[in-house]
């Protein structure tokens, strides 16, 4: 089991009174978190008035901000939760700024939905009471949104660019991809918060064994199988027998509850009108020199000419002395080490964090962004995911509701391949 169970630090009712926010802790099956900063890390707001109120509108506990701006609630029972903050105790140049419109009730309190198990951190972020929201507030939206894009669109590219080599090398459609995705984030979240390990040496692991999946995979089923001459249409409806195994999998030992891998509280970053985690900065950061790498590996060493050889024509590359098995091998295990490492990041920046059934989630669009991109091509892939994760991020803004955002994704997905079947960076191929 990759679960343990968590210890809730101090004591609520009384610190919580007395103006300090407790740490607090979910246990799976027991209890749940409502906290959070009322501003952000960098300014904070003192003497704010928070109050959590049940769904029957009775109050549940009320705290007063210290210097950290800090509230935190614990509750033993699922449901909403409804947030108010007093807006006669915030200082008179500033508001809450109001959250989405479905979080957000007639007498200004912010609905929260709770799950047992579960941290939620609902932003009670402030900004000037002078704030144009019909000007400036929508175009920083949309920088936001676009900053928040690029991000998605990174930790995709880490499993979309593994997905595109497998497809080019073996031309398997691998459906159990976004599982390794899955994989990473759940191993993330047993050496860093379970086991306790570094931040930096839980990713190095996490990535390390990610990858060795890949080598097993190829090694115990995938070699045997093309060596069998099974076909890729029956080689595709077992990467979804695997997809479906690894699912019910991580249900059965991590539990159906969303995991995040939580080291500290992260310091809120301010470009312009930007604002994200220096995680995600630093998660970004990573992402790309991880594909940078890839990159020159493919273009610049002998093992990255053998790839595009195997992917150009497997048979003259193994008659002209490559060793076909060995190469895929190694894409596997990058391609798998790759996702895992997405992962990492997924279950670190990403305001859900991670479950059970994250990888069926994002599979359509890692799909998406191979397709895109230009089958087979790891440079497309990249900037498949790129062009994915912008979409999806700004669908909300320019008016798409809640998930139908992904949809919008696989629509300009069908609209571009109708102008280009073979994608942004694919070569057209003729057939017949």
């Amino acid at each position: 089991m990759l679960l343990a169970p968590l210890l809730v630090l101090g004591l609520g009712a009384s610190s919580a009174h007395a103006g300090v926010a407790t740490l607090c802790l979910a246990q799976p099956g027991q209890s749940a978190c409502v906290s959070g900063t009322v501003g952000n890390r960098t300014n904070p707001v003192e003497g704010a008035e928070v109050v959590l109120r049940d769904e029957a509108g009775t109050e549940v506990d009320s705290i007063t901000t210290a210097a950290d701006g800090k509230y935190s609630f614990q509750v033993t029972e699922a449901g909403d939760y409804f947030l108010f903050v007093d807006p006669e105790s915030l200082p008179d140049d500033v508001e809450i700024i109001p959250p989405a419109p479905r979080f957000q009730e007639d007498d200004g309190s912010i609905r929260v939905p709770v799950k047992l198990g579960r941290t939620t951190a609902p932003d009670l972020e402030v900004r000037s009471v002078d704030y144009d929201a019909d000007g400036a507030g929508f175009g920083d939206q949309i920088v936001q949104s676009i900053a928040q894009g690029l991000r998605l669109g990174l930790l995709l590219a880490l499993a979309s660019v593994g997905l595109s080599l497998i497809y080019g090398t073996t031309g398997l459609s691998s459906f159990s991809h976004a599982e390794q995705v899955t994989l990473g984030g759940m191993v993330a979240y047993g050496l860093v918060n379970v086991a306790g390990l570094n931040l930096w040496l839980g990713i190095l692991l996490t990535t390390l064994i990610c990858g060795s999946t890949g080598y097993v995979q190829d090694r115990l089923m995938w070699q045997p199988l093309r060596r069998r001459g099974l076909g890729l249409t029956q080689m595709m409806i077992v990467t979804i027998g695997l997809a479906l195994a690894a699912q019910y999998a991580f249900q059965f030992f991590v539990g159906a509850s969303q995991q995040k891998v939580v080291v500290r509280t992260f310091d809120v970053v301010e470009i312009g009108p930007v604002r994200m985690t220096d995680m995600s900065f630093v998660a970004m950061g990573v992402s790309l020199v991880a594909i940078a790498i890839v990159g020159f590996v493919l273009l610049r060493t002998r093992i990255g000419q053998a790839t595009r050889a195997v992917s150009d024509n497997p048979a003259l590359a193994a008659a002209s002395g490559i060793d076909v098995d060995r190469i895929i091998r190694l894409v596997w295990i990058a391609a798998t080490g790759l996702a895992g490492l997405g992962g990492v990041f997924y279950a670190l920046v990403v305001s859900n964090g991670i479950r059970w059934d994250t990888g069926m989630q994002i599979l359509l669009l890692l799909f998406a962004a191979v397709t895109l991109g230009g089958l087979g091509t790891a440079f497309g892939a990249f900037v498949g995911a790129i062009i994915i994760g912008l979409v999806v991020e700004l669908a909300g803004p320019l008016g798409a509701p809640g998930d139908l955002k992904y949809a919008v994704a696989l629509v300009i997905l069908i609209l571009l391949l109708m102008v280009r079947p073979q994608g942004l960076l694919g070569r057209a191929v003729r057939v017949g």
